[in-house]
């Protein structure tokens, strides 16, 4: 698990490509303190496992499925990555719970300063992840817990403080740029979990229980949920 607060950005040295899978090779200076064969880490928001590590070097493998829903795909040498590593049980939680498993691909769309910040519109590539977007709810992008401003027909909007844009990706990205969005845990267990109550026995692989949840809409306005 990750909090979303990228610790530094990383250099692609080489990329492989054998069809749809790949090996990418890092150069990174403090990611690799402390690291462990097998370790994860999160490279542009994509939970992935260390393979090999040196001492400013380190390796992963990118199975067909991630190169297809994400943008590791458009990596090469010299292309530069948000790198986290996994969070540790005893540290401070300065972002939001972050997973690495990218729900899918969105393009900046738009760019605007406003006083000392930039405002960056992101249009997802799959509209159904709009059910999972909220204004003042947490959002990944990139690898980024990030907070989503206002959401419009054709995207939504987070604002980037300088510290943010200087030390990510976010001072290399451009209109055009894609990036990997995952969004907020919560609203998809929230989602199950009301799907779970409602099914009939068989429905979503689920059992008997499923017909004696207690979780649904009352039950989440009257605890505070919605």
């Amino acid at each position: 698990m990750f909090t979303g607060l990228v610790e530094e950005v990383g250099t692609m040295s080489s990329v492989s490509r054998k069809g749809e899978a790949m090996v990418l090779e890092i150069a990174a200076g403090l990611i690799t303190d402390g690291l462990k064969l097998g370790d994860s880490i999160s490279v542009n928001g994509v939970c992935l496992t260390a393979t090999t590590f040196h001492r400013n070097k380190f390796t992963v493998d990118v199975m067909p499925q991630t190169y297809r829903n994400t943008n590791l795909k458009d990596l090469k040498p010299g292309s530069k990555v948000n790198l986290e590593r996994a969070m540790l049980a005893g540290g401070r939680f300065g972002g939001h719970i972050v997973q690495g498993h990218v729900d899918g691909v969105g393009t900046i769309v738009g760019m605007k300063k406003d006083q000392n910040a930039v405002v960056y519109e992101i249009a997802p590539a799959d509209h159904v992840l709009f059910k999972y977007i909220i204004p003042k709810g947490s959002i990944t992008v990139d690898g980024i817990s990030l907070t989503v401003v206002e959401i419009t027909d054709r995207g939504f909007s987070i604002s980037i403080i300088p510290h943010t844009l200087s030390e990510t990706l976010f001072a290399f990205k451009n209109t055009g740029d894609t990036v990997n969005l995952e969004c907020d845990i919560l609203g998809k267990y929230v989602e199950h979990l009301l799907k779970y109550g409602n099914s009939r026995e068989g429905d979503l692989n689920t059992s008997n229980r499923a017909s004696s949840s207690t979780v649904d809409m009352s039950f989440l306005v009257e605890n505070g949920f919605v």
